[in-house]
């Protein structure tokens, strides 16, 4: 389905309103996936029943059942779930690949008068299918060729030169965002920012949102990255990235850098013991979780409400949702 040819009047009410999205987003491990199932329960309870829709950049693959988190049969709890592990490890998953897909399953959900609820914690994800994507024109391979095959230094160096704006932004050891800007700004004649000013796709102004932003405390949160990735390890993550190894597939691709897949690549090589991969596996897992609780803290809308599991209960959070979505 052509997404130009998507329509979100799906669902309107008769006096006009438009068409409801709930969204539930946080860093890893905050219990995103059970609380949407949650909602999904109260919603159908309340007359409307739910479609739950993944945005989350791993769990959308079908290699990463386990180092995903990806919730079982039993932990959906009946409720429709979609995009998750939509995708195979040989095919990269970007953010307009995903929101293409959002967006045909949200207006699926509105024709079927079920609620589409979005639920992860990847916020280019939420930013793309929400605000829209850069227009930014194919790169001349040549280009990308040359840019691609330079050390990150000199590609920092050289992106200070020619947009300095995204050189001062980027983190100079950051080898893919540094490479992008730097292919852009050669490539288009225009810089990054250039692009960025020029959005277009998103469906923000066509639905009506109720955002939910999880953030937990931080240390309980760290606990539960560790115990975390300890239990992948006992439900077969080994095993998981054995079977993707086998595939022999590109290195740099997405399902071949997914958080615990480095890691435990480490221990499968003899580089390192399991314990020692457990600690990177954990490590790197506090990381991402740190990253994402600083950008949900900070750079969502201010409409989005953030519940501080200090101040709010489980129950809390959705009597508040249903309220706002107008379910109670």
């Amino acid at each position: 389905m052509s997404t130009d040819a998507i329509s979100f009047d799906s669902g309107r009410s008769n006096n006009g309103e438009k068409p409801r999205v709930a969204l539930i987003a946080g860093p890893t491990a905050s219990g995103k996936s059970d609380l949407a199932v949650d909602l999904a329960l109260a919603a159908e309870k309340a007359g409307l029943p739910a479609t739950v829709i993944n945005a989350d950049s791993a769990q959308v693959y079908a290699d990463l059942r386990v180092l995903s988190a990806r919730p079982s049969e039993e932990e959906m709890r009946g409720v429709r779930h979609v995009l998750f592990g939509a995708w195979d490890g040989a095919d990269p998953c970007s953010a307009a690949d995903w929101a293409a897909r959002a967006k045909q399953e949200i207006a699926k959900a509105h024709s079927e008068d079920r609620m589409p609820i979005l639920v992860g914690g990847t916020g280019l994800y939420l930013r793309t299918l929400i605000d829209g994507i850069a227009p930014i024109p194919a790169i001349d391979p040549a280009i990308r060729e040359e840019i691609r095959s330079l050390d990150v230094a000199d590609a920092h160096a050289a992106l200070t030169s020619e947009d300095p704006e995204a050189a001062a932004r980027l983190n100079p050891a950051d080898t893919t965002r540094v490479a992008r800007a730097l292919e852009v700004v050669r490539s288009t004649g225009h810089p990054m920012a250039y692009w960025q000013q020029r959005l277009e796709g998103g469906i923000g102004d066509r639905i009506e949102l109720t955002a939910a932003i999880l953030i937990p405390e931080r240390e309980t949160l760290y606990e539960k990255c560790d115990r975390r990735f300890d239990l992948m390890l006992e439900l077969g993550a080994v095993e998981e990235v054995r079977a993707l190894l086998a595939r022999d597939l590109d290195p740099d691709l997405p399902v071949m850098r997914a958080i615990g897949v480095p890691e435990i690549a480490g221990l499968l090589n003899g580089s390192y013991d399991e314990q020692e991969a457990a600690n990177r596996g954990a490590q790197a897992t506090r990381r991402y979780a740190k990253r994402q609780y600083t950008w949900f803290r900070h750079q969502p809308p201010e409409g989005w409400t953030r519940f501080y599991a200090k101040n709010f209960t489980r129950d809390d959070i959705i009597a508040t949702l249903l309220r706002d979505l107008r379910l109670t």
